[in-house]
């Protein structure tokens, strides 16, 4: 299938693919459902529902030839799907795929970083909130402690992989936690990434005075290191990213609150069940996984996936007010993923 690149209503082109390989968490988040809904009793998809990996591969192949260059595979957690890195292995082999990524809690990275390096994964963005295990137990709502995930880190970059921190910071909750987990990044050579936090779903109690903005973060570190600004590696590149100056080493900023990035995002997400997102704030899906199985052509699926980005509009971080916060229905993070 030849490469066609396609953009939407505002110009802005398919570059980045999300996807959802299943709904299923061992930790929450503070973007996830609270505890009293998403528990243990919570009802998960039947395996028949999610997409497949063979149904996942062909897809990937039509976003490719759309112009999708990375993909990164989330959750719910993805490495509770059984034998992820048969997935990966067959992405991996995909002409013009150009980066294969991972959004993990980590806890698991010990039994299968290996593998996934071995398959064709390049790089793991693992979540960790905080340093102190009382608090990080408090957010991932399993009471589980920091060392897990730090065995998992050190297993991911003992098998080669690029590593990512992610650190949702929300105020009056870890924003103490800002300067130790920025050293702790700048001594193991961890890049860093702050995210603000977000309205992300509806059931999160999102208020902006929770909110930690990039400035405030970034005033924060100019009082304990020396940082330069580091240029975008690519279009719609959504970190604003610094180098620690003297080092290798970055630390960069999500700020779809404080300075929104819809003018440039290039991202689409796929949930595990086949449902196509154009915007993380937007709850109206496309259901793809019934179009691909009632007997298509690729060509028809690639002519479904370019009618839905041609016609995007997306600019909800832009448009933010409390009025489209009440009316607008958005996902849940458990359920698409980072």
């Amino acid at each position: 299938m030849s490469k066609s690149n396609i953009t939407d209503e505002l110009n802005r082109p398919l570059r980045d693919l999300r996807i959802s390989v299943i709904d299923r968490c061992n930790f929450r988040c503070q973007y996830c459902m609270p505890a009293e809904i998403f528990g243990p009793d919570f009802a998960f998809l039947p395996k028949n529902e999610l997409l497949s990996y063979e149904e996942i591969e062909r897809l990937a192949k039509i976003f490719v030839s759309l112009g999708v260059e990375k993909i990164r595979l989330t959750g719910g957690e993805p490495l509770l799907r059984k034998e992820l890195p048969t997935l990966v292995a067959k992405l991996a082999k995909i002409e013009g795929l150009s980066d294969i990524g991972l959004t993990t809690n980590g806890v698991l990275l010990p039994k299968y970083a290996k593998d996934l390096k071995e398959a064709g994964l390049q790089r793991v963005n693992i979540s960790l909130d905080s340093l102190k295990d009382e608090l990080f137990g408090e957010i991932n709502g399993r009471n589980v402690g920091v060392k897990p995930v730090i065995k998992g880190i050190k297993a991911a970059q003992e098998a080669g992989l690029g590593v990512k921190i992610n650190m949702v910071v929300k105020k009056g909750l870890n924003d103490e936690e800002i300067i130790p987990m920025a050293k702790f990044c700048k001594d193991n050579e961890l890049q860093l990434r702050f995210i603000e936090y977000m309205d992300v779903g509806s059931t999160n109690g999102w208020r902006m005075d929770d909110v930690v903005t990039k400035k405030e973060i970034y005033d924060m570190l100019k009082e304990h290191y020396l940082l330069e600004p580091v240029d975008p590696d690519y279009f719609g590149e959504v970190a604003k990213r610094y180098r620690y100056e003297g080092t290798n080493v970055d630390v960069g900023f999500i700020t779809s609150v404080s300075e929104s990035f819809c003018s440039s995002c290039t991202r689409s997400r796929l949930s595990a069940n086949g449902q196509l997102y154009t915007c993380l704030f937007n709850g109206e899906g496309h259901d793809i996984k019934t179009f691909i199985r009632s007997g298509v052509t690729d060509e028809d699926i690639s002519g479904f996936v370019s009618g839905i980005w041609h016609k995007r509009n997306d600019r909800y971080s832009d448009e933010r007010t409390d009025e489209t916060r009440a009316k607008r229905k958005k996902l849940e993070m458990s359920y698409i993923g980072g």
